[in-house]
């Protein structure tokens, strides 16, 4: 009986239990998890940043108690306008889900933020910090503006306060000068795309330009974007012509300035700065003319005063008085090199005198006067200095003062 009893309690407790599958027990926590927390804002740091080949990104939200997978997919990341990095602290908006095949908690990011602040302003050091590193910033390589443009291109909004002002500004300053106007798109969803076609676009059909206009008017951070976008910034740096960027109020910066070869703080400036007014260009026309009336006058002035002392020096009158003083300068040289010859001449002789004298007291003729005289042996002629050195028989030439003696030896003494 207690065994019956067993068995249709089993059987009980059998019908009662719930078994569930993997695939059954993940899905119902992932429909849970989803209903709890459909949307939700966490804040933490980046770690294990992974932007796939997809286009989307993974990464892991920390802190310091807690990790928590995230995943943001491929269109919500490439709205991002910053670039996320680990070890950036982020707020993210999504809901929270668990991925089945790996049955990871998770969640699915479709807003960020940096913490602390904005994202604009986030994605504008980063770019700018970037392209200075390239160099692009560097004052060497930006380029002069022609100093007075003959054809000049803008590329604004058509219907924009900044088109007008250029446009009064120019005729203003200097009527005449060609103006090519290339409208585009400056604000909004692809407006950096437009702007960077149309520097490109004028590059390519028109570089006869002389220079470029590139700006609008004022706004916020997120009106004034599409120039801080790289896009355009390569555009400008990658332009023949030479680019002015007029964007915003003067207190406004973009990326557009920094790489611009010329920054104008407003359009109505970069109008200034394109182009001189004529009345300076009249102004500068006057003073070089004033310059060069002085100028003229004083060389004509100072040739008349020249020709008045030429006119009257005497080399006009009497011609010959110059050849006159030149041919009793010649004789006066030729009086002073007489002089000169005749006292060196002197000096000569009286050195020749004492150095005859010198010579004579040294000659053998002066002392074969004496009474001595020289002997030679024959036939070798050998100068006789002792008798040793003959023997009779042997043949000597003797040399007096006035003539010589041919000899024969006899005997010899010594």
């Amino acid at each position: 009986m207690w065994r019956a009893i067993n068995v249709i309690l089993m059987e009980m407790i059998s019908t009662q239990r719930k078994i569930f599958t993997v695939s059954e027990l993940v899905y119902d926590a992932k429909a849970s998890l989803e209903g709890m927390y459909p949307a939700v804002w966490v804040q933490g740091e980046i770690s294990n940043l992974n932007a796939h080949s997809s286009g989307h990104c993974y990464f892991s939200l920390k802190d310091s108690g807690a990790q928590l997978s995230a995943v943001m997919f491929r269109d919500d990341f490439r709205r991002l306008r910053f670039k996320p990095e680990n070890g950036l602290q982020v707020i993210l908006n999504g809901r929270l889900t668990v991925y089945p095949p790996q049955g990871r908690f998770q969640m699915v990011a479709s807003e960020m933020e940096p913490q602390g602040k904005g994202g604009l302003q986030l994605a504008f050091e980063q770019l700018k910090a970037k392209l200075e590193k390239e160099g692009l910033f560097d004052p060497a390589r930006k380029r002069p503006l022609p100093a007075l443009p003959q054809w000049i291109g803008i590329i604004t909004s058509r219907d924009g306060a900044a088109l007008h002002d250029i446009l009064t500004i120019l005729e203003r300053r200097h009527v005449g000068v060609r103006l090519l106007i290339c409208p585009t798109k400056v604000q909004g969803e692809g407006a950096a795309h437009d702007i960077a076609d149309s520097i490109r676009r004028l590059n390519a059909e028109y570089p006869e330009l002389d220079v470029l206009l590139v700006g609008r008017g004022g706004g916020s951070l997120e009106d004034l974007w599409a120039f801080n976008e790289e896009e355009v910034a390569r555009a400008i740096v990658g332009s023949g012509i030479p680019v002015i960027s007029c964007v915003g109020h003067e207190t406004d910066f973009t990326i557009a300035d920094f790489v611009a070869d010329l920054r104008a703080p407003t359009p109505s400036a970069a109008a200034e700065l394109v182009i001189r007014a004529k009345s300076e260009l009249l102004e500068q026309l006057e003073s070089l003319m004033s310059r060069l009336t002085g100028f003229v006058s004083y060389r004509l002035s100072d040739l008349e005063q020249r020709l008045g002392h030429a006119l009257s020096s005497p080399m006009l009158k009497r011609p010959t008085a110059l050849i006159e003083e030149w041919l009793q300068d010649v004789d006066a040289l030729r009086e002073r090199l007489q002089q000169i010859a005749e006292r060196r001449v002197e000096g000569w002789t009286k050195d020749f005198a004492l150095i005859s004298g010198k010579l004579q007291l040294l000659s053998p003729l002066a002392t074969l006067s004496r009474g001595y005289a020289i002997a030679w042996k024959l036939p070798e002629k050998k100068i006789l200095k002792d008798a040793s050195s003959l023997k009779p028989q042997d043949q000597i030439e003797v040399q007096l003062r006035e003539g010589k003696i041919y000899a024969e030896v006899k005997r010899t003494e010594i």
